[in-house]
């Protein structure tokens, strides 16, 4: 099976960058396949434009976005790695899925239907690296309220279904032994498990705003 690994990280000896090389070598290791997607080396640009907004009204999608999604489409698991910048993911991550995850691709939105996940199918793992420790995220509530922005705001929005959602904290103190044996490990297992696809179904418009689209 077919892993899409995206690394948002603008260095590529960075621990980030370490745990998606750990991660795919644990994937090879049951005979899987890894395309690890390196945003920052590769330039891809982040910034929403008039392009982009336009894609909303039904316009063809800019070249480099409708290459992206076809990465995901013949991936049979989306993986996010990113070091956690004021408690979110990096700009860069972020810029990737608001002209990546679109209206037409992602869902189907319209003020006269109802809204449709077209992403029922993807299953997406999420790694957030941090350097703060649990007993921060714990007393602050950052956490739930990553997994309310990026799992249920993002992925939700669009049916696909976030099979894990974890952080490795302390890795700017902490050896990173643990992080690293714990990646391979991830990736050995990742399809070990597969649950089946739900059937694609509409559901009732949302009463919050799309984002991050603007009228």
């Amino acid at each position: 099976m077919h892993a899409l690994v995206v690394v948002a990280h603008h260095d590529p000896r960075s621990l980030t960058h370490s745990l998606a090389a750990t991660f795919a070598e644990g994937l090879a290791h049951n005979g899987d396949r890894a395309e690890v997607v390196d945003l920052y080396g590769e330039g891809f640009n982040p910034l929403f434009g008039p392009a982009d907004h336009a894609v909303h009204h039904r316009a063809t999608a800019p070249a480099d976005v409708l290459a992206e999604q076809a990465r995901i489409d013949r991936s049979d698991a989306l993986v996010l790695i990113y070091p956690v910048y004021w408690w979110s993911m990096p700009a860069l991550l972020k810029g990737w899925i608001d002209r990546v995850f679109v209206n037409g691709w992602a869902f189907d939105f319209s003020p006269q239907a109802p809204l449709v996940k077209r992403l029922r199918h993807l299953n997406v793992h999420l790694v957030g690296v941090g350097g703060a420790d649990a007993a921060t995220y714990a007393r602050h509530g950052y956490e739930q309220a990553m997994k309310t922005q990026i799992d249920h705001g993002i992925f939700d929005y669009c049916g696909a279904r976030v099979l894990s959602s974890t952080l490795l904290l302390d890795s700017e103190s902490a050896d990173p032994g643990a992080h690293l044996q714990s990646m391979f490990e991830r990736g050995r297992t990742l399809f070990a498990e597969v649950p089946e696809p739900p059937e694609a179904a509409a559901c009732s418009r949302p009463s919050d705003p799309l984002m991050p689209l603007v009228s």
